[in-house]
């Protein structure tokens, strides 16, 4: 085995990818809480709430993912009232989070009406108010019907999580780039660049596919 392979290896796989599913994980934590509180309040009948929600939602889901996480890192520490500034990590994460809890609050919405107008009334019969009612009775039934959309918005979360790399985040795909660099540097011409590219592109296939594939196979046994 040639001499670079094992400190590239161990660099793109003990800091790359631990930097990657550590902002997946936010992401998807963030987006899956936020999402669901949102996407339940949007069936609310009350139009200024109803207009809000869909702001927030038709904002975040219609920007460029890049420009959010752009948007977060950079503008929001600019404006007068705010003097803090993300750091790359969080902004990636925030950024993900936005776009994802927007994606996630529409699909809630589309699940929660989906459930039939009896299950609201049987639950109200039985004396729940309307966060009982939607806490024990009808998100239960609904993230059946969530779930696979879930799954895969953590695929794509993690394959969109390459773009923190230009905030500065140290995630996989910018280990992969600073290892060809590197390598570049220190052997000449020969950086490499194939085989550390084919590797990265095993990675997330290695990551996604299952998770696309379980996506399929719970659309077809719970929608």
């Amino acid at each position: 085995m040639p001499d670079w392979v094992d400190p590239v290896a161990h660099y793109m796989l003990h800091e790359g990818l631990k930097n990657t599913l550590r902002i997946a994980v936010f992401a998807v934590a963030g987006s899956t809480v936020i999402g669901i509180l949102l996407g339940t309040l949007m069936t609310i009948r009350f139009r200024p709430l109803e207009w809000l929600l869909r702001l927030y939602v038709e904002v975040w889901r219609g920007l460029p993912i890049i420009v959010t996480i752009f948007l977060v890192y950079y503008a929001l520490p600019t404006t007068p009232y705010v003097h803090y500034r993300f750091g790359a990590f969080t902004g990636a994460a925030v950024g993900l989070t936005l776009w994802g809890s927007a994606q996630v609050a529409e699909a809630t919405r589309g699940a929660v009406q989906s459930i039939p107008r009896e299950q609201h009334e049987a639950a109200g019969a039985l004396g729940f108010g309307w966060i009982g009612r939607h806490l024990f009775v009808i998100l239960p039934q609904a993230l059946r019907r969530l779930l696979p959309p879930l799954v895969s918005l953590i695929a794509n979360i993690i394959q969109n999580t390459t773009i923190a790399s230009l905030i500065g985040v140290t995630e996989l795909l910018a280990t992969g780039q600073r290892s060809i660099e590197r390598l570049q540097f220190e052997v000449g011409a020969n950086s490499h660049a194939f085989a550390i590219y084919t590797a990265l592109l095993a990675a997330f296939f290695c990551i996604s596919f299952p998770l696309t594939r379980l996506a399929s196979f719970l659309e077809r046994r719970l929608v």
